[in-house]
C-alpha cells in the first residue's frame, strides 16, 4: 500500500480516531443546540442566539486535543443560524440587527461543528409555545421529520442517492406539504463540508447531479427542508446573506483596498470553513464583500424566503456508514407533535419499518448493543405516528 493510499485510508470511518473525532465534534454541537433552544424566548434578540451557538462550540472545542503533538483545526464548521417562519435558511444577522423572536415564531436553528475538519452538522425546527403543536405547523414538522427518518433508513450501501429523492418528496406529499427545491445533501469528507456525492431534495430539470451509490465508511449530512407553500424559495434582500464560504480554486486580482483587506483576512481566518461576516470589521466587510463575490473568490448563501405565511420546517443530521450499519450522530428531541395528516402509505410505513443497523453475528456484548439499538430506533420513529403526536 502506498503512503498515499494508506493516508486515505486512514482519513475515512476504517479508522478509530476518525470516528472518534466524528462523535465528539457531534457531541458538541448536539449541546450547542439544546442550548440555543434553551434560550430561544419571545424578544430574545437573533443575534445574540447565534453568538451563543458559536461561542458554545469555539469554547468546547478549544478544550479537545489541547495536548496533541500536531496542531489540530478544531471549532465552528457552519455558523449559528436561526430562521424563523417563512425564512428558509441562512438568516445569521450581523451585530447590529434588532430582529427579536416572538411567541408563536416557528424557528429552524442550523449549525455545524468540526474537529480536525471532521464535521458534525445538524438543523432542527422548534415552536415557540408551550404545549403540543398542532395544525399546519405540526404538519410541516412532521413532514420534515418523516423524510428524516426515511432518508436515515435509505442512506446505507448498495442504495442510490435517487432512492432518496424519491423517498423524500412522497414522505412530504403524505403531509399535503412540499420539499423545497434547491436544498442537497452533501457527502462530507475531512475538511469538506459539501462534498462530490449529492442527495437531491427535488428532482426537477433544472437541477441534475450525477446518479451516486452508497458506500461504506461514507459520511452524510442530509438535509431537508419542507414548505406548506409552493417550495420554490426566493431570494427578498442580498443585505441579509452573511454566511461566505472561500472558493479555493478561483483567483483574482481584488482592485479596491477594502477588498484586498477582507480576502486576506478571510483566507487566514477562514481559508476553507463557510463563515459569517460578523467575524468581520462589519463597515469594512460591508464594501469588500461585495467585489470578492462579484468575482465568485466567495460563495454566498443567501437567506431564502417562502411567501409570508407559510410555515418551512428544516431537519439535517449527520450519519456515518459503519460496518455495523447507519449511526446518526446528531439529532435533537421534537416537541409534541398533533399532525392533521396520518401516514397511510404501505410505502413509507415499509421504509420506516427498516432499521438501521445491520444484523451481526457475534457475542454477547454485541447482543447487548443491539438491544440498545433496537430501542433507539423506536424512539427515532415514534414522531411519525401523527395519532399519539411526535415525542422523542
Amino acid at each position: 500500500m502506498s503512503d498515499e493510499e494508506r493516508e486515505e485510508k486512514e482519513l475515512d470511518l476504517s479508522s478509530a480516531e476518525v470516528v472518534t473525532k466524528y462523535k465528539t465534534a457531534a457531541e458538541i454541537v448536539n449541546k450547542a443546540l439544546k442550548l440555543v433552544i434553551s434560550e430561544c424566548k419571545p424578544k430574545a434578540k437573533i443575534v445574540d442566539l447565534c453568538e451563543k451557538g458559536d461561542s458554545y462550540i469555539r469554547e468546547q472545542t478549544g478544550n479537545v486535543y489541547k495536548n496533541v503533538k500536531r496542531k489540530i483545526e478544531r471549532g465552528v464548521a457552519f455558523p449559528t443560524c436561526l430562521s424563523v417562519n417563512n425564512l428558509v435558511c441562512h438568516f445569521s444577522p450581523l451585530a447590529s440587527d434588532e430582529a427579536v423572536l416572538e411567541e408563536g415564531d416557528i424557528l429552524k436553528i442550523d449549525m455545524a461543528c468540526h474537529i480536525d475538519g471532521f464535521i458534525a452538522a445538524v438543523a432542527h425546527t422548534h415552536v415557540l409555545q408551550e404545549g403540543p403543536v398542532s395544525g399546519r405547523a405540526a404538519d410541516v414538522i412532521a413532514a420534515a421529520n418523516t423524510a428524516a427518518e426515511v432518508a436515515l433508513r435509505l442512506v446505507r450501501p448498495g442504495k442510490k442517492n435517487k432512492d432518496v429523492t424519491d423517498a423524500i418528496q412522497k414522505v412530504a406529499a403524505a403531509y399535503d406539504c412540499k420539499i423545497v427545491e434547491g436544498v442537497l445533501s452533501h457527502q462530507m469528507k475531512q475538511f469538506v463540508i459539501d462534498g462530490n456525492k449529492v442527495v437531491l431534495s427535488l428532482s426537477n430539470p433544472d437541477t441534475r447531479v450525477d446518479e451516486a451509490e452508497f458506500e461504506e465508511n461514507e459520511v452524510y449530512a442530509i438535509d431537508i427542508v419542507t414548505s406548506t407553500g409552493d417550495g420554490k424559495p426566493k431570494l427578498f434582500d442580498e443585505k441579509q446573506t452573511t454566511i461566505y464560504k472561500r472558493a479555493v480554486d478561483k483567483s483574482y486580482h481584488l482592485k479596491m483596498k477594502a477588498s484586498r483587506f477582507i480576502f486576506s483576512e478571510i483566507s487566514q481566518k477562514f481559508p476553507i470553513m463557510p463563515f459569517s461576516a460578523r467575524a468581520l470589521e462589519e463597515k469594512r466587510a460591508r464594501l469588500g464583500l461585495v467585489e470578492c463575490v462579484n468575482h465568485e473568490l466567495l460563495q454566498p448563501y443567501p437567506v431564502l424566503h417562502e411567501k409570508p405565511g407559510d410555515y418551512v420546517a428544516h431537519i439535517k443530521f449527520t450519519v456515518l456508514l459503519m460496518p455495523n450499519g447507519s449511526d446518526r450522530v446528531t439529532s435533537h428531541p421534537l416537541q409534541e407533535l398533533q399532525p392533521t395528516k396520518t401516514i397511510d402509505d404501505p410505502d413509507i410505513k415499509a421504509w420506516l419499518a427498516l432499521g438501521t443497523k445491520t444484523k451481526k453475528k457475534g457475542g454477547g456484548k454485541k447482543k447487548k448493543g443491539k438491544k440498545g439499538d433496537k430501542v433507539d430506533e423506536s424512539a427515532e420513529a415514534e414522531p411519525m405516528d401523527s395519532t399519539n403526536g411526535a415525542t422523542s
